[in-house]
């Protein structure tokens, strides 16, 4: 997963796109689902990068069923802040917040947590 991503920073999102396949493959082999949704998260931030939004979107929403289904608030948090940020890209505002906020609103602790603090800061920016 961390190969996916170092490969999308450097601009290279093919190539993470093929360290995702891998990831998938190993989860469909271990049976291991624990970031299974992370996988569909980082497969749509790569696509996303590469102008394929529907395809971005289909992998984000996967990724939130997914975390729904193991009831993975984390990762549900991940994949809605990730989701959230392409509808305001697409000036879907109010179906940004409408997901992202009742996901923000289950933490109680935690709030100076990377992805606690940038789901805030959307949330701040789609309010405005």
């Amino acid at each position: 997963m961390t190969l996916a991503e170092a490969c999308g920073q450097a601009g290279q999102p093919e190539e993470g796109l093929k360290r995702i396949v891998e990831a998938a493959d190993l989860v469909e082999t271990t049976k291991e689902r624990w970031v299974e949704a992370e996988i569909h998260r980082t497969r749509g931030t790569l696509l996303l990068s590469m102008r394929e939004d529907a395809a971005a979107e289909d992998s984000y929403r996967r990724a939130l069923a997914v975390a729904r289904q193991q009831q993975a608030k984390s990762w549900e948090l991940r994949a809605s802040t990730s989701l959230a940020r392409l509808w305001r890209d697409q000036s879907k505002t109010q179906q940004a917040r409408d997901l992202l906020a009742p996901v923000y609103g289950w933490f109680t602790e935690g709030f100076d947590t990377r992805d606690l603090k940038e789901a805030k800061a959307l949330l701040e920016e789609l309010a405005a």
